[in-house]
């Protein structure tokens, strides 16, 4: 089976992209932004994105147009994840912001500086689900940048209930709603990334984010 592996990573990119673009083509889309990102986008600044692992399939599709790019894992699975990123249009920079990845996080300054905006699963690479990792605080650190709550919630989805992070997929013609929110200061240089201080209140301001996706979606 290992003669296999060469063409399974060459044809798994296009087939999960082109199913990914025509599932999420029916979906209905609201995003809402805060004020300060909006502003910040207009005049070309660089904003740092915070999000939960799983829900990366309902936010995949705003790489492009958010100009966001992503770590990704030096496995095989992450070669994968890596060409359909750039297949949406985007970049990437391999390694971990938690384990070491002094490579990665110097790819993500200089995507940074090249105009991108760096977007991280901060519960990750394996959890605690919903626990902040120093990670996202490193890359504010090194890119001088705000970090900005991104979260998304739907009204009908795919489960994988028996991953950690429970992923899930918007069904077709699903209502996505998707919230940014207010962004938190750029971390010092003389401000600790492992800090539970940081950690807790950009936790704090996510559950605050996804809970403003769940009344919006409910219309209230």
């Amino acid at each position: 089976m290992k003669f296999l592996k060469p063409y399974l990573l060459k044809v798994a990119p296009w087939a999960a992209f082109v199913f990914y673009k025509l599932l999420s083509a029916t979906w209905r889309i609201s995003i809402h932004e805060s004020s300060d990102l909006s502003d910040a986008r207009a005049a070309g600044k660089t904003a740092v994105y915070a999000h939960w692992h799983g829900d990366e399939l309902a936010i995949f599709h705003l790489l492009k147009p958010y100009r966001a790019c992503a770590m990704t894992s030096t496995s095989s699975d992450g070669e994968i994840v890596t060409k359909v990123i750039h297949l949406m249009g985007s970049m990437t920079s391999r390694g971990s912001s938690t384990r070491g990845g002094v490579s990665a996080l110097r790819g993500i300054l200089r995507l940074a500086k090249d105009g991108w905006n760096p977007s991280v699963a901060v519960d990750g690479p394996k959890g605690p689900r919903h626990k902040v990792k120093s990670g996202v605080f490193e890359i504010s650190k090194i890119v001088e940048s705000p970090i900005y709550p991104l979260t998304a919630t739907c009204d009908r989805a795919w489960h994988f209930e028996k991953s950690w992070n429970k992923t899930y997929l918007p069904k077709p013609f699903a209502r996505v709603s998707i919230v940014f929110g207010p962004g938190l200061p750029a971390i010092g240089r003389d401000q600790d990334a492992h800090d539970v201080a940081l950690a807790s209140r950009l936790e704090v301001a996510l559950f605050d984010a996804q809970q403003h996706a769940r009344r919006l979606l409910a219309g209230t």
